[in-house]
């Protein structure tokens, strides 16, 4: 399985959204470089507040350009990195990885899938009503993010738009996505 980078954004200050860049470095156990995120421990104010001390499992944030298709159809307009993702992806089905996943970024960075991001009220300020564009129902009712997906660097290195990746799975039984 394999998919394509199609943006990448970073933002050293907390905002919504993250401008696009034409490249971002990963650093291994931290994150983006100069992305506000960064960092081995927890960077999400929310989260801080909460215990500061506990590990950063979301240091990347990959989203797939899949989901501004599907939100365009409901008359949302959203472009790569406004929803505050680092990495915008296509060709991959981000949200049926399952955990532990090994996403190998362009020719060095790899990252390994964490969980899934959890939609907060922001999205409805960016866009009144995009809310509930990203967060659905499942087959049996139960429900579903839409708004990417978690990641830590293990394999630092330089990611473009443009650059492929490459999905490994993990042995074994998989475990499903929850909201880390």
């Amino acid at each position: 399985m394999s998919g394509t980078v199609v943006a990448v954004s970073c933002n050293g200050t907390y905002s919504f959204t993250k401008p696009n860049r034409e490249s971002i470095t990963l650093i291994a156990g931290l994150g983006v470089e100069g992305d506000v995120h960064a960092g081995a421990t927890v960077k999400h104010r929310f989260r801080m507040r909460k215990d500061p001390s506990q590990p950063n499992l979301r240091q990347v944030h990959l989203m797939h350009a899949e989901l501004f298709d599907e939100v365009r159809e409901a008359g949302f307009e959203v472009a790569a990195g406004q929803l505050g993702e680092n990495v915008t992806t296509q060709g991959i089905d981000l949200l049926g990885l399952p955990t532990g996943t090994l996403l190998r970024l362009g020719d060095e960075a790899v990252v390994e899938v964490t969980g899934l991001r959890n939609p907060c009220a922001q999205i409805d300020g960016f866009q009144q009503g995009l809310m509930k564009q990203v967060v659905g129902r499942d087959a049996e009712g139960g429900v579903r993010f839409k708004s990417g997906i978690m990641s830590v660097v293990l394999s630092g290195g330089v990611v473009r738009a443009g650059d492929p990746i490459h999905v490994q799975l993990p042995d074994g039984p998989h475990r499903p996505l929850e909201i880390v």
